[in-house]
Parts: C-alpha cells; sequence; structure tokens
C-alpha cells in the first residue's frame, strides 16, 4: 500500500510549522520550489489577514505584510512559475476596493497590477509568466475574467456580458493557449468550458444538470478531470483530451471532494474527500486502473467508525408547491418505543449550501450519539440547485424561506420517531439571523435555539458591514435607508417580544460582518424582559471561531444547551 514520502524517502508525519496565538492562519500554499510555504492570518478573527511565510524545513514565520488595518487574500496558486512574483489582493488603496498586487520576493517591493471600482482577485498564472487571470466580483452570481499582461499590466476584458453570469476561471492548458473555466452563461447550472485566446472563443466541455465545481489538468494536457455537486455529493469525471472520452469514476466514497490535482509525473490524481462520518480523508486515484486509496488517517479520539450516522438525503413539500432538499440524521440508539429530539440546522451564506460532509467537526455527530436527531435543510437561496432557485432570497431575508422553515419543522413532527414538542433550532450567521427568526416568529415549535453571530437588526446590520461589502446589500438584503420599513419588518428584534424557547447566543468581539451590536441589542430586550437567555461573547475571535479552544468551547456550550432543553 503506498505510503506518503517525505523529501528524505522516509514515511512522512505532521510537523507543526507555526504557533500563533492571537493570529489564525488560514492558508498553506507550496512555492514552486518547495522551499517555503505562503500563509495569510487575521488577529482575533479581524479578518484583516496579513500574509506569512514560514521556510518548509520548520523555520521561522516571517510577515510579508504589516498593515494591520488592510485585507490582504491569497489565490490559490499566488506564485508566478519562477516563484519570483506573488500574486495576491488587498483593500491598501480604498477600504471599499480590492485590488490585485504584484509582490517581487527578491525585493519585497509591491506594486498595483490591476484596480478599479469594484473587487477584483488574481486568478491562474500562465504557464511562461507572461500573464495573470484576475477575476472582478460583481456579487454572489456574477463575476468577470481578465487577461492582464504582468509586465506592462495591460489588461483585456474576456468576459463582457449584461445581467448575473458567473465567470470562474481554473487551471490553463500547459500549452498557454487558453484556460479551463466553469460559468453558467446561458445556463441554469455551472457548466466546464474552454477559453480558447487565439480566436476568443469559448467552447463547453460539458454542460451537466447540477453544478460543475471545479477542475484540473495533467501536466501534459492530456487529461481534464471534474467534479459535479449533485445534490451535495461530488462526482468525479475524467475527459481524455484526445479521444474526447468521458468517464466518470465509480467507487469513490461518498462526500465532498475538494483540492482536485494531478500527480507531475504518474498517472495518479489526488483529492481530499469530506464525508459525514470523520474528517476529511486524502486519497489518491490510479487513472490507468481505476484503482484509489486513502493516504491520510484522520483521528476519531477512538470512537467506532460504526457510531458515526450516515443522513439520508430527503425532500420535504413546502409552502408554495417546491420540494426544498435536506440532509435527515436519525440517532441510531433510539430505544423501541421512544421519540427522538431534533435540531434543524440551517446553514449560512444564505448563498451557500448544506452538503453531506463532517460539518461544524462533527457537532452533528456529538448530538446524534447523545439520542439529538439533525435536519440540515438547504431552503430557497442555497447554492447547488440552479441560479434561480438561489435568486429566491435575494432582497427576501425573512420572507418565502421562513415558510420553508415552518414546513420543515411541519414534516419532523409528522415523522414517527420524532418528539413534536423537542425541536431545536441552529446556525450562524445568516442561519443564526433565520434562528432568530424561527423563535420569534414562529415561537410555537421551538423548545431551544442557539445562535450564532446572526444579525438581529437588518437595518442596523446593512449599515455595519465591511466597506467592501456595501456595495451588495441593496442587491442582497436591502438599503438600510431606502429599504427600512421593509427591513425592520423582517428583522427578529421586531418580534422579540414572541420568544417562548431558551435562547443560547455567541459572538466573537472583533466580528466585522455581523458587529457584536447585533447581539447585544437582543440580548438586552431579552434581559429586560425576563425571557431565558444565555450570552456567551468571544473576545478573540470574529466571525464564526477559529481557535481550537473557542471551537471546543462554543460547540460544547451549545451541545449543552440542547442536552439541557431539549433531551
Amino acid at each position: 500500500q503506498p505510503v506518503h514520502l517525505g523529501s528524505d524517502g522516509r514515511p512522512s508525519a505532521p510537523v507543526q510549522l507555526t504557533n500563533l496565538t492571537e493570529n489564525s492562519a488560514r492558508r498553506a500554499i507550496w512555492s514552486p520550489g518547495g522551499e517555503m510555504i505562503l500563509t495569510m492570518a487575521d488577529k482575533h478573527g479581524n479578518e484583516n489577514f496579513q500574509l506569512y511565510q514560514v521556510p518548509a524545513d520548520n523555520g521561522w514565520l516571517y510577515p510579508l505584510t504589516e498593515a494591520p488595518d488592510v485585507r490582504h487574500e491569497l489565490p490559490g496558486q499566488p506564485f508566478s512559475p519562477d516563484g519570483q512574483l506573488i500574486a495576491y489582493a488587498c483593500n491598501g488603496r480604498s477600504r471599499a476596493n480590492l485590488d490585485i498586487m504584484l509582490r517581487e520576493r527578491a525585493t519585497g517591493e509591491s506594486r498595483i497590477l490591476l484596480q478599479g471600482d469594484g473587487n477584483f482577485v488574481p486568478g491562474a498564472w500562465s504557464p511562461d509568466g507572461q500573464y495573470l487571470l484576475g477575476i472582478e466580483i460583481g456579487n454572489n452570481m456574477d463575476s468577470n475574467i481578465y487577461l492582464i499582461h504582468v509586465a506592462s499590466g495591460e489588461h483585456k476584458l474576456l468576459t463582457p456580458h449584461e445581467g448575473d453570469v458567473r465567470y470562474l476561471p481554473g487551471e490553463w492548458h500547459p500549452d498557454g493557449s487558453g484556460f479551463y473555466l466553469v460559468s453558467d452563461h446561458e445556463r441554469e447550472f455551472n457548466g466546464l468550458a474552454f477559453y480558447r485566446l487565439a480566436d476568443n472563443s469559448f467552447n463547453w466541455l460539458v454542460t451537466p444538470d447540477w453544478d460543475v465545481e471545479a477542475s484540473a489538468i495533467s501536466p501534459d494536457g492530456g487529461m481534464v478531470a471534474w467534479q459535479v455537486n449533485e445534490d451535495g455529493y461530488s462526482r468525479l469525471y475524467v475527459r481524455e483530451a484526445a479521444s474526447g472520452a468521458v468517464k466518470q469514476i465509480m467507487g469513490l466514497p461518498a462526500g465532498v471532494m475538494a483540492n482536485l490535482r494531478f500527480s507531475p509525473t504518474e498517472p495518479l490524481l489526488g483529492f481530499y474527500v469530506h464525508r459525514p462520518v470523520g474528517p476529511g480523508e486524502l486519497y489518491m486515484l490510479n487513472l490507468e486502473t481505476g484503482q484509489h486509496w486513502q493516504l491520510s488517517q484522520a483521528f476519531l479520539g477512538g470512537i467506532p467508525a460504526e457510531a458515526m450516522v450516515e443522513p439520508e438525503l430527503i425532500r420535504y413539500p413546502t409552502h408554495d408547491g417546491r420540494e426544498i432538499p435536506a440532509f435527515l440524521f436519525k440517532p441510531k440508539r433510539l430505544p423501541p418505543g421512544k421519540r427522538a429530539p431534533v435540531v434543524l440546522s440551517i446553514h449560512g451564506g444564505p448563498e451557500s449550501q448544506e452538503r453531506p460532509a463532517y460539518s461544524y467537526n462533527g457537532f452533528y455527530q456529538f448530538l446524534l450519539n447523545r439520542g439529538i436527531g439533525v435536519l440540515a435543510t438547504n431552503v430557497r437561496g442555497s447554492t447547488g440547485y440552479g441560479k434561480s432557485y438561489q435568486k429566491l432570497i435575494h432582497r427576501d431575508w425573512g420572507g418565502a424561506e421562513l415558510k420553508d422553515f415552518e414546513h420543515a419543522a411541519r414534516y419532523l413532527q409528522s415523522l414517527d420517531w420524532v418528539a413534536p414538542d423537542k425541536l431545536g433550532v441552529f446556525g450562524g450567521s445568516f442561519g443564526g439571523f433565520a434562528t432568530l427568526s424561527c423563535v420569534t416568529r414562529l415561537p410555537q415549535y421551538w423548545a431551544a435555539a442557539v445562535d450564532i453571530v446572526g444579525p438581529s437588526n437588518l437595518v442596523t446590520f446593512t449599515k455595519a458591514v465591511p466597506e467592501f461589502w456595501k456595495r451588495y446589500m441593496k442587491a442582497w438584503v436591502g438599503d438600510p435607508d431606502e429599504d427600512r420599513d421593509m427591513l425592520l419588518e423582517r428583522s427578529p428584534i421586531s418580534y422579540v417580544n414572541n420568544i417562548e424557547a431558551p435562547l443560547l447566543i455567541l459572538q466573537g468581539a472583533n466580528d466585522p460582518r455581523v458587529v457584536q451590536a447585533e447581539s447585544d441589542q437582543m440580548v438586552a430586550q431579552l434581559e429586560q424582559l425576563g425571557r431565558e437567555v444565555d450570552y456567551m461573547v468571544f473576545e478573540d475571535e470574529g466571525h464564526g471561531f477559529t481557535k481550537t479552544s473557542n471551537i471546543h468551547k462554543a460547540f460544547r456550550a451549545t451541545a449543552d444547551w440542547f442536552l439541557t432543553h431539549l433531551a
């Protein structure tokens, strides 16, 4: 069985390269020569990421940027092919705009490569290093691709269009003739296409009725691999360039794939698979034999794999005739005749998707082991089900999706193994907003709730978001001045008198997206009303939890809350 070898030819073991206390490292990207790793980290969750490099042989972490009020972001591959330039994005010129920057490793000098009235981030480098693709982010459903000449800074818009269309570039063909991209151009779902520079042509490779998520190309250009998000599960496909033959790779673990990479020398494809029953694992696939094997071994703390619960993919009817997709987890050790409590889990975004992975570091499995079921739903506004479905949430927070949650509760109450009076609701960010909406506007269904960094007042929320987000708020949620009445009508704070369920609220003090005042005002109102509320503020966190000790503390408190009030 193959094993992973270090540079000395011996089996490698994990080596911790950083020992950060105030900051949290978010990425780890190898330089082309393998001598160093690039990462980015923010302070106490404030999302003003700084760039760092660390030698691969366990040397000191060295800062490349030292602008604590500026946000820096790394692309998937920031290094030029020769390793001498680093591409990144930052809002140093204007807090409302992200510019594409280039840093020379030899001198440490940086310069703006592409700027404008908007947010621009780097894409992939051309094989010869002469060009860099730039991505202009219009909103969650709209983007453009630019071709940038690195030496001169001259750039060309490759994807002019009207309306909302996604254009997301992937890897270049090794011969430099063009690049692969995913797009929903004139389609409901993302397909995979190739953009040829010689004639500016855009040619589809595959257009499934689900989203193509990512692709990779072999070093010789002879094979292309891509993954498709089919009802939340990843499906892997490979295409031979010469024949055009497409093959689906069968027999892989069911879950969510990430980080497709071809071997530079062998007919091998590496990737991660994240599954509901354990942390993500690294796999290798032999493209000639079809054999795959697991390279990594995550730690489950001695918990037997058979104790974990696989979800059932279900659909429940909602108020307008739609079927809402969701993942239903039923506890294994449910005594005969006994009904179980269930927690409705609402994902953030809202333009995101609940998928069959090890959600919240195993939080679902912890609840299941204690006899509490979970329903993780993908209500209107979720990604993965077409752009029409995704658009349903625009300017409708606290609108039709609230009825989807009500029908989720009714669906659970109809199941013969569910205790109808023991339903909980939980979520973070938009999921926190939705949780607050549920307990204030649908109070009859819930016996307990946990809100993590959720907005309580849509007027104050839209006013306080980061500067580079404000241009999107009117289309996403609403304008705090023009739409004030509508936003207040949709805000949980307007219905706080209705709350009956015990409520736990978790908040990061440095959250730049949903500021602490959103939770403060809800807690103050509940305390004034004499309702049961517990409030935990994490002074060294932002929009969610990144430090291991805080992750444990937050989800232990969340689990205890549900165990106390539901079990």
